[in-house]
């Protein structure tokens, strides 16, 4: 073969890798100013803003998805396993009827709940609906709160301090020990924001940086990832009600925990790409230095991840990579294409599992002799619903599934899990629980490093429930 055959084989393969890695991607990197920026009062001084009136239900935008139906379930776990949840040393009452705290009482007047919150060196803060308030959280004692969300935005301007219309995150950023707040506005016309609040400090009630992000389209079910190089978030677009794809954006990290000027490179995936989640950095030992951020989605019976690379020094070398697929044992989504299908007792009214996409968070570790990566999703399991949960190792590399199952170990229905490992490889899995027999609880499972791969313990209940949701607030 001569020379130039050669040279002309490698330019072929090489642009056949490139319309791979890209062939998901819609039109080229995406870098936007923050619309506003400011720096607020010390919040524990902010008057609270006023609450929306009445109750509102906010609607759920589902992902259209053309999944394939599954064989059995190969992973299925029907028996807890041997190891035991560690009991709960502590707990308090967080947001909910009948919860008052030094801002007066909290009100519950919208759905869905949006259910989060982080914990931070001496806080732990939580935002329900779209209140939030600020715990001691030796104590448990609430030290501010609850306020209406945009309360954060007290003296901002604009739609962010205007609107309260949630979708909320509550972050704590380990690295740098600041918070890390953000909803969207997107009602009452005049575009649609990604309201973001970075602390000064390691006080949730102390000064905040702010900032407003603007998209042409309606940025539904953000979710935000801290990272070294910045802070990742994704969302569902929507134009009306039809899904445009998921959209991946760094944030300048570095800037905005100084407080300054800050952009964005975004990234429009296809809408045949479903919804993705950033990867979320626990514990302290960071990524490789460079290391991308891990953006995850699935399709019928796989998983794929991309790579996103950000340069905010010179925008056009933002790059994201992929898909990298990793085939998954066979599942089908639960509740089939409405997404609803999950009983309570004492009422007909049935729950949305929301299973068209993973569970927040994608947990990132890194062990130093491996790295890994662990999330979860809603599946059908049996005549009920369960929770696949996965762990994946070497993303920085040629990512694969390390282990995998599938939790529901008798005929209720678990849906919604949250997932996350600590510093020596235990694995906890919270989730909601709910049947014609048992109104909606919380419970969780874990798993010691030494289990049986795609294996999980006994259950222990963090609340049983007291009542069910009905068709009306």
């Amino acid at each position: 073969m001569s020379a130039r055959s050669v040279f002309g084989t490698i330019v072929v393969v090489w642009i056949f890798s490139l319309s791979v890695a890209f062939a998901q991607i819609h039109g080229p990197v995406e870098v936007t100013a923050a619309v506003q920026h400011d720096v607020s009062e010390p919040l524990r001084n902010v008057r609270p803003l006023p609450p929306q009136a009445g109750h509102r239900e906010v609607p759920l935008y589902h992902v259209p998805h053309s999944l394939l139906p599954a064989s059995p379930d190969p992973v299925l776990q029907t028996r807890v396993g041997t190891t035991t949840a560690p009991v709960t040393v502590s707990s308090f009452d967080g947001l909910g009827i009948g919860f008052s705290g030094p801002s007066g009482n909290f009100s519950m007047n919208a759905a869905p709940p949006d259910t989060n919150g982080a914990v931070g060196s001496t806080q732990y803060v939580q935002w329900v609906n779209d209140s939030f308030a600020v715990f001691d959280k030796v104590t448990g004692a609430a030290v501010y709160g609850p306020v209406p969300g945009n309360t954060l935005w007290s003296g901002f301007g604009g739609k962010c301090e205007r609107n309260n219309d949630g979708d909320p995150i509550a972050q704590y950023d380990k690295a740098a020990n600041r918070w890390v707040m953000t909803q969207f506005a997107v009602s009452g016309g005049g575009g649609f924001l990604e309201c973001i609040a970075i602390s000064q400090t390691d006080d949730a009630t102390g000064v905040w940086y702010r900032y407003a992000f603007s998209y042409n389209q309606f940025n539904d079910y953000p979710k935000l990832g801290v990272w070294p190089d910045a802070y990742y978030i994704t969302f569902n677009m929507f134009q009306g009600s039809s899904y445009q794809g998921p959209r991946a954006c760094a944030l300048d990290r570095s800037k905005m925990l100084a407080g300054l000027p800050a952009t964005q490179v975004c990234f429009q995936f296809a809408s045949s790409v479903n919804p993705l989640l950033p990867a979320d950095l626990d514990g302290a030992s960071p990524p490789l230095v460079g290391s991308p951020n891990y953006l995850v989605t699935y399709g019928t019976n796989l998983l794929s991840l991309y790579k996103f690379h950000v340069d905010f020094v010179t925008s056009t070398n933002s790059t994201i990579t992929g898909p990298f697929k990793m085939s998954v044992a066979a599942f089908s989504e639960a509740c089939g294409d409405s997404g609803i299908c999950i009983p309570q007792l004492g009422t007909s009214q049935l729950l949305d599992a929301l299973s068209d996409r993973l569970m927040y968070r994608l947990a990132y570790r890194n062990f130093g002799d491996h790295e890994s990566l662990v999330v979860n999703h809603s599946i059908t399991a049996g005549s009920a619903v369960g929770v696949r949960w996965y762990e994946l190792r070497d993303p920085s590399g040629s990512p694969f599934v390390y282990q995998q199952g599938t939790f529901a170990p008798d005929s209720d229905y678990r849906w919604m899990g949250s997932i996350a490992m600590d510093r020596v490889g235990n694995i906890a899995l919270g989730y909601n629980i709910s049947s014609d027999t048992r109104n909606p609880s919380i419970r969780y499972t874990v798993r010691a490093p030494g289990d049986p791969l795609g294996q999980l313990g006994t259950e222990t209940q963090i609340i049983g429930g007291t009542g069910s949701q009905l068709p009306t607030l």
